[in-house]
């Protein structure tokens, strides 16, 4: 008896002693490739790790034109998130997802997911964002429409300080031009009216804020409102603007790959995601807007409609998504974005 003990007391603290390394092997790794920046998502990430010590986390932040690419390649990730809508359901109607059977997948709202294998998980509104620079100069455009004057009528003065997305080179860039097109009759008029301001394409949101900290833009146009909001709070000189006559909304996008190597754990993360307690932190510690009615955060859907009110425009998520990225229409669409807006875009 006295050597039993012994032992089991030599077993525990030989377990102590082990080296970390050791320890690790014991978790599970989860890979997440993620169109969503690392530090906007950063408190949801920590608090499934901290409730899920046993999972490692392998986030890959990237453009959504990779994160499309990765889904598609072997070894599959985990778990796929893109903002790039359109991509999301194509890759989910080709059968890369596998279904999520849990409460929190079947209390999610209906119009925020699809045959339970894909789920938007946020409500993120589109925004402008201008320097306070341009208001020494001109009245800063709160519609579509004043932006479009202001691009006619301030042309020499906007010259090369007007940024938007390249619709080539980011996918989520492409889709918000879709929707614009759909609720705008005057959208290829703005195109034209940015080409003839001589506008720069860039990749992402964040290229954007920059340039616009930077003093090289005045105007950003379609920016993410989350990633502005946050960005705004530390760069007083910005302000971020939802258009008062229409604004979009876009959602992220996450689904469970088919081939997930670790399928438990994805389902852990979506559940997470899914849940009262990730949507809580969506809604109090980012600007990622929290979809579920009953969560109380100073980012919520609710609370947001409160603000802007009938205006807001989501975009749909369901099978009309994937008109976006049939192959004949995005080659018309680019075909006239670059006939009106007559810049080269590589």
């Amino acid at each position: 008896m006295i050597r039993s003990r012994a032992w089991h007391a030599l077993f525990i603290c030989w377990g102590l002693l082990l080296p970390s390394t050791v320890l690790a092997q014991t978790q599970t790794r989860l890979v997440i490739e993620a169109a969503l920046d690392r530090q906007v998502v950063a408190p949801l990430l920590e608090a499934f790790t901290q409730a899920h010590p046993d999972i490692e986390l392998d986030y890959r932040d990237r453009s959504t034109i990779e994160v499309d690419r990765q889904a598609q390649r072997a070894p599959a990730p985990d778990v796929v998130i893109s903002s790039a809508m359109p991509w999301q359901m194509a890759r989910v109607n080709d059968g890369l997802a596998q279904p999520l059977e849990s409460k929190q997948a079947r209390n999610w709202p209906a119009w925020a997911k699809w045959r339970d294998e894909v789920f938007g998980f946020t409500f993120e509104p589109i925004v402008t964002v201008y320097r306070l620079e341009l208001a020494r100069h001109m009245l800063p455009p709160t519609t579509h429409a004043a932006l479009y004057r202001l691009l006619m009528t301030q042309k020499k003065r906007l010259h090369g300080r007007v940024t938007t997305y390249s619709p080539t080179r980011s996918g989520v860039g492409y889709t918000l031009f879709q929707q614009d097109a759909r609720y705008s009759p005057r959208f290829w008029d703005m195109v034209a009216a940015m080409g003839s301001a001589d506008v720069e394409l860039e990749d992402s949101t964040q290229d954007m804020l920059e340039g616009l900290s930077e003093g090289k833009y005045w105007i950003g146009y379609n920016l993410l409102g989350s990633y502005a909001m946050r960005w705004a709070q530390t760069h007083p000189e910005l302000i971020v603007q939802v258009p008062q006559d229409y604004a979009l909304v876009m959602m992220r996008m996450a689904f469970i790959h088919r081939d997930a190597s670790h399928p438990a754990a994805a389902k852990a993360f979506l559940n997470f995601l899914l849940g009262s307690e990730g949507q809580r932190i969506l809604a109090g510690r980012t600007p990622l807007f929290s979809i579920l009615a009953d969560v109380v955060g100073p980012y919520t859907a609710q609370r947001l409609r409160d603000q802007v009110g009938e205006r807001l425009y989501p975009i749909p998520l369901d099978a009309s998504l994937l008109a976006f990225v049939d192959a004949q229409r995005r080659d018309a669409f680019i075909a006239r974005w670059n006939r009106e807006i007559r810049i080269l875009d590589p």
